[in-house]
């Protein structure tokens, strides 16, 4: 059996995952992360994740602290006005709009968005790079067991021995339940249908999202395919329905989906097969354990609203290496249960507030009952229209306070 002896073990090859890996071997520790899969780093392989991810500037600037940004960023299309639509009523039809722009709070852009299987690519790239940094995959965790000078992980044909082990496992968490963390998970009977498309108007390098009862339709700009604009597009709905437009042909698919969109950015053509994707919310109970720090989705899972899981997860990882590097400098152990209980404190409270409140926001994007509807029109138009209350909740939006 091969022996593995490394400062941080990384149990999960996510873009959460593989950032982690990233940013402790750029702060000089010897990195392994494992995934129990291969990461698909193509569109047209089988198992591609066709979702994209709009990494807001807090996580934009992390990435180029650790020096990733520079293969992401040619890449990357901006978001630089974020539009929310209330398309609520007997018909769809967009009925009010409220512009959120970047250059208001003095950004040049929120964020910006990239299909989630080529920033695998370019994860994976970078590894292969990086001194300190090793991918093993496909390679699960199988045992985990945490002693006082570190945690035995047993691996197929292997154990590793490390001081830390990040647990960026996904929502049915192995490393999670073998510390005996538990999590509470929540469902809203929403499914997402997730795709790209093709359309004839430019957006401008904008975000919208169309709000009606089932939840909402949010398309994020993408970089041009085949030389026309496209963007990614998150649709939420009601499982049943989302079961029933799924099985629509692609022509009944794309009737729907004009309709839905309600003409924003004119014929919205498919470019990419459609995948289906069940809407929770979890949080786990706490964020450390011996010889473990949960972060990304082994921590929480929100509805894809606001761009806002993949940012808290690289929050997690932020300040997790923060404190693994000071304690380094100084000559600490990184895996103590003090540092681990002190990444606890620093990120579970934050962690709680943001769930609750995302999950507030997808409750009152699903109602349908026509109160509901107008309270939720007049709620978006006081907060656009009172200068201070909109600034606020674009720095809210950016990760202020999480």
């Amino acid at each position: 059996m091969e022996r593995l002896d490394v400062d941080i073990l990384v149990a999960g090859g996510g873009v959460a995952g593989l950032a982690a890996t990233a940013a402790f071997a750029h702060a000089g520790f010897e990195t392994l992360c494992v995934d129990a899969e291969p990461p698909v780093t193509e569109a047209g392989q089988a198992g591609s994740d066709l979702r994209s991810t709009a990494f807001l500037m807090p996580a934009v600037e992390f990435l180029e602290r650790i020096g990733l940004w520079g293969r992401l960023a040619p890449h990357a299309a901006p978001l630089r006005v974020m539009r929310l639509a209330d398309a609520g009523g007997p018909e769809p039809a967009v009925r009010e709009t409220a512009d959120f722009a970047a250059a208001e709070i003095g950004q040049e852009a929120f964020g910006y968005n990239l299909p989630n299987w080529l920033i695998r690519r370019e994860l994976v790239a970078h590894l292969a790079a990086t001194p300190g940094a090793r991918l093993v995959a496909p390679a699960r965790v199988e045992g985990l067991v945490a002693r006082t000078a570190g945690a035995l992980v047993r691996l197929p044909g292997a154990q590793a021995r490390a001081r830390l082990v990040v647990a960026a496992d996904g929502r049915d968490s192995f490393v999670r339940e073998a510390v005996g963390i538990a999590a509470r998970r929540w469902s809203y009977g929403q499914k997402a249908l997730v795709f790209t498309v093709a359309h004839p108007l430019p957006h401008d390098d904008v975000s919208t999202e169309i709000h009606r009862s089932g939840g909402p339709l949010t398309l994020v700009p993408l970089p041009d395919h085949e030389g026309g604009p496209a963007s990614a597009v998150v649709w939420m709905e009601e499982g049943p329905k989302a079961a029933r437009l799924m099985a629509l042909t692609e022509p009944e698919f794309e009737a729907a989906l004009a309709e839905r969109a309600c003409g924003v950015l004119g014929r919205l053509r498919l470019t990419s097969p459609r995948r289906l994707w069940p809407i929770v919310s979890q949080v786990a109970e706490r964020l450390d354990g011996p010889r473990v720090a949960l972060v990304a989705e082994a921590a929480h899972v929100v509805p894809p609203i606001g761009a806002q899981g993949l940012n808290m997860s690289l929050r997690d990882v932020a300040a997790l290496v923060e404190l693994c590097a000071a304690a380094r400098a100084r000559g600490e152990d990184p895996g103590t249960p003090e540092l681990l209980a002190r990444y606890g404190r620093a990120r579970h409270a934050r962690v709680l507030a943001r769930v609750a409140g995302i999950d507030a926001l997808n409750r009152a994007a699903m109602a349908g009952w026509q109160p509901f509807r107008d309270a939720r029109r007049a709620g978006l138009r006081a907060l656009h229209g009172t200068a201070p209350l909109r600034r606020a909740a674009m720095r809210m939006g950016l990760g202020g306070a999480a």
